[in-house]
């Protein structure tokens, strides 16, 4: 392997580790108070899950943009793939925000159907650049798929 290719691996997978825990930031301040007195379906995996499900994720996205990042910024798809990516990936730090630092779970349920359809729309262009890269972006898309059902469902069970 190219050692270009492993270091634009390492800062995609850092840069999307920091969005993370930035993203932790917001959820934290509101995970032991606000969130715990929310009623949550049956489902509701147990808090201590999301943190390492998140961080498997976040390693997988940013293995997945460095692999469509070594294909080289000279190519339009490369870039409009990137550009797919960073829109999601701050929407995906938006959501934290909106839910647990601004409590406001019908606006986070619409900023997580967006996050979603900008997964899918990166998924669409990963694929054209490199469809590994694609694929590694399926786990994420699902997992976002069940917090979206988990937020219509606290937003439905607390309305």
């Amino acid at each position: 392997m190219k050692k270009t290719f492993l270091v634009k691996i390492l800062i995609s997978v850092a840069v999307c580790l920091l969005m993370g825990f930035l993203a932790s930031i917001a959820t934290q301040s509101s995970v032991d108070t606000w969130y715990g007195t929310l009623k949550k379906p049956f489902f509701t995996p147990p808090n201590y899950l999301f943190g390492p499900v998140w961080t498997v994720l976040y390693i997988l996205m940013g293995i997945a943009a460095g692999m469509v990042w070594s294909r080289g910024l000279h190519h339009i798809w490369v870039k409009t793939a990137l550009y797919h990516f960073l829109f999601q990936l701050l929407f995906n730090a938006l959501w934290s925000i909106v839910f647990f630092s601004l409590q406001e779970i019908v606006w986070a349920l619409l900023t997580i159907i967006l996050l979603f359809t900008l997964i899918l729309l990166t998924i669409k262009w990963f694929n054209v650049v490199n469809k590994k890269a694609a694929y590694l972006l399926v786990p994420y898309a699902l997992w976002v798929f069940f917090a979206m059902v988990l937020n219509f469902e606290i937003w439905r069970l607390n309305s």
